[in-house]
């Protein structure tokens, strides 16, 4: 199994970019940085020579990774990152406030109608999530 370490970047050396658009990193010359041949993003080697910066991104948080020999691994992972966490809390936070009060009112098609907004509001923040933080 390949370690986990992170290496150090070599701004000499050609590097998969870490955007996941099958490109190529190749370093631009006189400067501490790299550009994407395939996405045009341009990226920043930080001062500890371990960890790369996307530069200008519409992103609100800087996205960085570090280099583990064979491939890029995100430096700053958040709970953005991975949404079904964000997913599985919506969704048991409106479970229990819809939950007691479908069960408040048992008959009739009032049940029906509370179980479609309960599903509506857990499924629809869901899917915004989702397609917020998916990968390219």
């Amino acid at each position: 199994m390949p370690s986990q370490k992170a290496q150090k970047i070599d701004l000499s050396t050609e590097y998969p970019c870490p955007c996941r658009r099958r490109g190529c990193l190749v370093p631009i010359t006189l400067t501490e940085a790299f550009g994407c041949n395939r996405c045009q993003q341009i990226f920043v080697v930080e001062e500890n020579g371990y960890t790369l910066e996307q530069l200008a991104t519409n992103y609100p948080y800087k996205k960085t990774w570090r280099w583990s020999g064979n491939r890029w691994l995100t430096a700053n992972a958040t709970i953005g990152e991975s949404y079904l966490p964000v997913a599985l809390l919506i969704v048991v936070a409106l479970l229990i406030v819809w939950l007691p009060l479908a069960l408040r009112y048992p008959k009739g098609p009032l049940i029906i109608l509370w179980a479609f907004l309960a599903v509506m509001f857990a499924v629809v923040p869901a899917i915004m999530i989702w397609l917020t933080y998916r990968r390219y």
